[in-house]
């Protein structure tokens, strides 16, 4: 049986004017709805009945489905992600319902799952991969959702994200300019969007300046202040090799960073400059580390209004090329790095 993205590669248009063909909205053209129906017919697609549900029901219920973890309800991103989407998605009349999957779960099978019970309207997808199979799945089936974040691949659904290449790439300029050459990055956990991104602009920034990019300077993981103690303690084993400056994902990782520098005798930034994105998480001032971090700054507080705004105005039949936004953030230069050209 035939699927969207089935259509969408027979005739050579994307998954959304598809979809939009088949539901017969205005702004595709009658030349197009034929065409697709015409294929359609040819392939032997049967649309999606419980995804058809989903979308006339008409519930005012919205979903996040989260894997489990053992670090997830100590993760204040996390907890600030569902508190404030819950919050915006009320003030448009909608509930919003967040679903935890065991750790081992197939994701697909959960939403499936959720899908067939015709309960909601939609989903938000949080912390996107790469190439994300949950993004493949709900947009193969015509099943409404919103990203927070964005896929590498196409784009063809409404997303919020900031640039995280011109984070990498900003962050890692800035320590450049100081004359660092030696430049380690601790980043989120790979395979992520913001990750993948963050790590081309920290690269690009290093290939700008003619410094040779060694993996052995990469770090992945959860971005907890563990994994910046670990990583630069790691770094210090090192012979030779210790980096003048570490780039963090993330402030928590930065904390990280400046208890192993205490612990190894040095000196932020007379012997280690240190600079991080900031979410701008409540108790976790970057104003507030001695000395002040050197920060991207761009608050998730930002990302909840659109998020929800966009989900709705998808289920209202919105345009997707006109509900997807890449925010930019501010850069702040404090303390924490030192000049040594």
């Amino acid at each position: 049986m035939a699927t969207l993205k089935d259509l969408s590669r027979h005739l050579g248009i994307s998954v959304t004017q598809v979809s939009r063909a088949l539901n017969g909205h205005d702004d595709v053209s009658e030349d197009t709805k034929k065409r697709v129906r015409k294929a359609a017919k040819k392939l032997n697609y049967v649309p999606n009945m419980s995804a058809r549900k989903l979308v006339s029901g008409r519930s005012g219920v919205v979903a996040l489905v989260q894997k489990n973890n053992p670090d997830l309800i100590e993760d204040h991103n996390f907890v600030e992600t569902v508190t404030n989407l819950s919050i915006e998605f009320s003030k448009l009349g909608k509930q919003f319902v967040l679903h935890i999957a065991p750790e081992d779960a197939d994701e697909i099978s959960v939403y499936q799952r959720l899908i067939a019970g015709g309960a909601l309207d939609g989903f938000v997808v949080h912390e996107p991969a790469d190439d994300d199979p949950r993004v493949e799945f709900l947009t193969s089936n015509d099943i409404p959702f919103v990203v927070h974040g964005r896929t590498l691949g196409e784009l063809t659904y409404p997303f919020f994200d900031i640039d995280n290449f011109e984070v990498g790439y900003q962050l890692t300029k800035h320590l450049l300019d100081l004359g660092h050459r030696r430049i380690a990055f601790i980043n989120g956990p790979r395979g992520l969007t913001y990750a993948t991104f963050r790590v081309q602009g920290y690269e690009k920034a290093l290939a700008d300046y003619g410094v040779a990019f060694d993996p052995g300077l990469v770090s992945y993981g959860r971005m907890t202040e563990e994994l910046g103690l670990v990583k630069t303690i790691e770094f210090n084993s090192l012979s030779g090799k210790f980096p003048t400056a570490i780039v963090a994902g993330h402030v928590r990782i930065a904390k990280g960073i400046y208890q192993a520098a205490e612990a190894l005798g040095l000196s932020v930034p007379r012997d280690l400059s240190v600079v991080a994105h900031d979410d701008v998480i409540p108790k976790l001032r970057a104003s507030a580390f001695y000395p002040a971090l050197t920060v991207t700054r761009s608050g998730l507080r930002n990302s909840w209004e659109p998020l929800a705004r966009y989900l709705s105005q998808l289920l209202d039949g919105g345009s997707v090329e006109d509900l997807q936004s890449v925010s930019s953030f501010e850069f702040v230069v404090r303390a924490s790095t030192a000049d040594i050209s």
